[in-house]
């Protein structure tokens, strides 16, 4: 079972969190997911939130396991709610952070890590509503 919490409505929360990154010729940090959800999609890093961990430490660990990058974690910028399997939901905190360390490469369970043009993103395979969120938060224009 999922490490998480019951909701009020009686369904499976699961804490996640996710990181805006982009590089100093503006483009977005992405990873190509070897699991599932949405398993070959192209997204942000990011995973779950393991326990006794703050949103902040985890967008740091999980960009590092993902991309190899080291990141100083900023402010949320949005908060989604993702259908889970088993009835779940995903709860993802988006985090912008900045990039401090490291060198790019895939990692942990993704299977490619690149630096992607926000005008190019809308032509990869994204999970859905992935381009809508990040249009509506700001992050593409």
């Amino acid at each position: 079972m999922s490490q998480g919490s019951i909701s009020d409505q009686g369904r499976i929360v699961i804490p996640c969190v996710g990181a805006i990154v982009r590089d100093h010729a503006g483009r977005l940090l992405m990873i190509r997911r070897g699991h599932e959800p949405a398993l070959g999609s192209w997204s942000l890093p990011g995973g779950r939130v393991e326990p006794g961990e703050t949103e902040a430490q985890a967008v740091a660990r999980e960009v590092e396991e993902e991309t190899g990058v080291i990141v100083r974690v900023g402010p949320l910028i949005g908060r989604i709610e993702i259908p889970a399997p088993d009835g779940g939901v995903f709860d993802i905190g988006d985090y912008a952070a900045d990039v401090i360390g490291g060198e790019l490469r895939p990692g942990d369970d993704a299977t490619e890590a690149a630096w992607v043009d926000p005008a190019q993103i809308s032509a990869r395979q994204t999970p859905p509503g992935f381009v809508e969120t990040l249009t509506r938060w700001g992050v593409l224009s």
